[in-house]
């Protein structure tokens, strides 16, 4: 393959397309049915191109002390940037990642090969199926990044998925979700108060203007049943070129008003995005 050339296949779920990015030699845009989906440089791992990615990584890097190797459990595959940047950034890591969509795996895999060694496990599954089949306490950090075309899962969104999540959590672990929403944010408050029900810590992540009301956009979630360093992840985010704010303690709860935890018999997929909101090509 030319590494100039952009490469289209229909996959299980969807058309993929990954489009070189013109300014990095070997860097490419994952897209799925025209939505954004991952961003991968190859020869910069470290590098995370999208906003939420870069919000993912600062809590990644502030979960254990720098270069701690960690086992993570990564429920949605993508181009699998967020394991490339934990493989760069914490060697050792054990890494398994769950992606429903095994063409998309196979074309990752075959056009954005991970590199020897990187301790990355690929399982082609639904993940809630896959992680109410995993050991308990077996994992430090779950990374929830599933999109369904531009909706997280309705089965993805239930008190009865965040209790499997918890299980899967070593005590000491974190949770973390992309999630997309905008005013009124009932779906963004439903998951707070669903996650609320298992981890005692929350934290949200998010542009100012998307909190505002003022755009449909992407909102990191982070839970854990310790206390989470906000003061540093806000420093970290603030500095981002987008900068983002951390909403927790008694703002968050404010946030999440009277929103209700979700059951799995009430559960629907997250709102579907305006036109244009995430579109590319």
């Amino acid at each position: 393959m030319t590494e100039s050339l952009p490469v289209a296949r229909a996959v299980d779920h969807g058309f993929a397309k990954l489009m070189p990015d013109v300014d990095r030699k070997r860097a490419w845009l994952l897209t799925v049915d025209g939505a954004p989906q991952s961003y991968v440089d190859l020869d910069e791992p470290t590098h995370l191109e999208f906003e939420y990615a870069r919000r993912l990584g600062h809590v990644l890097d502030l979960v254990a002390d720098p270069g701690q190797p960690l086992d993570l459990l990564h429920l949605g595959g993508g181009a699998l940037t967020l394991p490339r940047y934990v493989a760069a950034t914490r060697p050792g890591s054990r890494q398994h990642v769950v992606e429903a969509d095994q063409g998309l795996l196979e074309l990752v895999v075959e056009h954005l090969p991970l590199p020897d060694g990187s301790g990355i496990a690929l399982h082609a599954a639904d993940a809630r199926t896959w992680l109410e089949g995993a050991p308990s306490d077996s994992a430090d950090v779950l990374v929830a990044d599933v999109f369904g075309g531009s909706r997280v899962p309705a089965h993805l969104t239930s008190v009865g998925y965040a209790r499997e999540a918890g299980r899967v959590l070593r005590d000491g672990g974190v949770y973390l979700a992309n999630l997309a929403d905008a005013a009124p944010f009932a779906f963004l408050r439903s998951q707070l108060a669903t996650l609320g029900t298992v981890f005692e810590e929350l934290a949200l992540i998010a542009e100012p203007g998307v909190l505002r009301g003022r755009r449909f956009g992407n909102a990191v979630v982070v839970a854990a049943r310790h206390p989470l360093d906000t003061a540093a992840l806000a420093r970290r985010t603030a500095a981002d070129a987008f900068p983002a704010r951390v909403e927790h303690g008694d703002a968050l709860r404010t946030f999440t008003g009277v929103a209700r935890p979700v059951r799995d018999e009430d559960a629907v997929p997250s709102p579907e995005p305006p036109d244009g909101a995430f579109g590319i090509g």
